[in-house]
């Protein structure tokens, strides 16, 4: 299974976006500042996670949230009101 995953900062409020085989592993790199883009901005929470049989689905709905640009947008989606 792949994941598409929003997180949160804690330290910030601030969202990251991204996609994984393994969401665990790949949240612990997060918070341990192994992922270039979220070093030093932790502690990251996850916030809302989306299931695909395959990373080329997972990744396509990656470049779609990342598309909207706007945090209100994403707010939706996490919040359930927005698909």
């Amino acid at each position: 299974m792949y994941y598409t995953y929003i997180l949160r900062s804690d330290k910030n409020g601030k969202y990251y976006i991204g996609c994984t085989g393994d969401l665990d592993r790949r949240i612990t790199e997060h918070n341990n500042g192994l992922s270039k883009f979220t070093k030093g901005k932790g502690p990251w929470i996850i916030c809302y996670s989306e299931q695909f049989n395959n990373l080329i689905d997972a990744r396509k709905r990656e470049k779609q949230i990342k598309s909207w640009k706007k945090r209100a947008a994403i707010e939706k989606l996490i919040n359930g009101a927005f698909v």
